[in-house]
């Protein structure tokens, strides 16, 4: 059986809390309480998942496209340049998802690198994740200061670790997607040693253009 005494004083407990709590916060509680969607309305979960401008952009990347890979291993370096690669281009809701693979590849059993691109509304700026097979590196984050420019998609990777050369490195990282038109476009990698140069220098870049 439930103690009576028990139940009203933890009922008693709540009410304090709540009126513990400054104006500012209960007017907060009370609002949000209130600003779920009536029926008929359409809530802001549902608004903010309806495809935006940045996702329309996105969808016009879908597709195969040939991809030129070029890296330069550190500051100087000689660059490598590998052909034979495909990037295969989906959209999963507002979010563009890329497999890089070989180009017979079809059964993604041979991916180099793939990696998430989306727009988040909700704080106003890019989401992006990347996992290259090639590198121990892990899961590699980043995120946009803000939109920005479509045709110029700039976002920033938190210091990680990566090899560089025969050693364990930390780095600083950015990117940059160049979409120059519809059938080209650069995702440009740069990287930041930390040794107290500063010196930045262009690791990677990936020249895509569309399969006709």
């Amino acid at each position: 059986m439930i103690d009576r005494r028990h139940f009203l004083g933890a009922a008693a407990l709540r009410g304090a809390a709540f009126a513990s709590l400054s104006i500012s916060a209960r007017q907060a509680l009370s609002q949000t309480a209130s600003s779920v969607a009536s029926p008929g309305e359409v809530s802001m979960r549902d608004r903010l998942n309806k495809p935006g401008p940045e996702a329309r952009f996105l969808a016009r990347r879908v597709g195969l496209w040939d991809v030129t890979e070029t890296a330069w291993p550190a500051p100087g370096a000689s660059p490598i340049v590998s052909t034979g690669l495909v990037a295969e281009r989906l959209m999963i809701g507002s979010l563009l998802q890329e497999f890089l693979r070989p180009t017979n590849d079809t059964v993604h059993q041979a991916v180099k690198r793939t990696d998430l691109l989306c727009y988040n509304r909700l704080d106003g700026r890019w989401d992006y994740v990347a996992f290259d097979a090639r590198d121990p590196a892990g899961l590699m984050p980043a995120w946009s200061l803000s939109r920005g420019e479509l045709n110029r998609i700039e976002f920033s990777f938190p210091p990680l670790a990566t090899v560089v050369g025969n050693t364990g490195e930390f780095v600083r990282a950015r990117q940059e997607i160049i979409t120059k038109d519809l059938d080209h476009e650069v995702n440009d990698q740069y990287f930041t040693l930390a040794d107290g140069t500063g010196t930045e220098w262009l690791g990677h870049r990936y020249a895509y253009v569309r399969r006709s």
